[in-house]
């Protein structure tokens, strides 16, 4: 009889995961469709993914789950290569539909961090697979963006934020850390 018991806590606890992430869907539907975008590449701004970020914490301590965050940064191309605007401006709008192309859509968010800084957050990549997919969109941006006489230097760096064991309130310093840690794998 007991098993009946258990069996039923186990449909009820996995029915509350279900509705559980369906509400999270519907607010991450609800907070695409009200969110700023770099007018460039039409990927997240910094504020925003900052504030996205502070979400995914307060997420991986509820439920328990890790996720990965991965630094992209473009080294000082557009003062190596003399670049001019429009160029530079294509060359980034190039870089940010390999993004578009190698994460999940509707679960992974990207964001233009800075001029040449881009920031890809992974909910419930571990690290390894976020170091898989860091090569992916490397090497993928290498083969793309060419030009004669253009110097392209892409570099990664990749960070997993684990949740504490106990509760605690998200800071933002816990934010700011975990990117500290992706830029300094990057070598940034």
């Amino acid at each position: 009889m007991w098993y009946f018991t258990w069996i039923l806590g186990l449909l009820l606890a996995c029915s509350l995961g279900i509705i559980n992430v369906l509400r999270l869907e519907a607010q991450e539907t609800w907070d695409k469709e009200h969110i700023f975008l770099d007018p460039l590449t039409q990927l997240m701004t910094r504020d925003t993914m900052l504030g996205r970020l502070m979400e995914k914490v307060e997420n991986s301590k509820r439920n328990g789950f890790p996720f990965s965050i991965l630094f992209i940064s473009l080294k000082d191309m557009k003062a190596r290569n003399n670049l001019p605007t429009f160029e530079m401006d294509a060359i980034l709008h190039s870089v940010a539909d390999c993004f578009k192309e190698d994460i999940r859509a509707g679960v992974d968010i990207a964001a233009r961090m800075g001029e040449q800084d881009f920031l890809i957050a992974m909910p419930g990549s571990p690290l390894k697979k976020a170091e898989q997919i860091a090569a992916q969109i490397k090497n993928e941006i290498l083969d793309r963006v060419k030009a004669p006489g253009l110097i392209v230097e892409v570099a990664t760096g990749v960070a997993e934020y684990s949740p504490p064991p106990e509760e605690s309130a998200t800071t933002t310093n816990e934010v700011d850390e975990l990117i500290r840690i992706a830029m300094a794998k990057s070598g940034i």
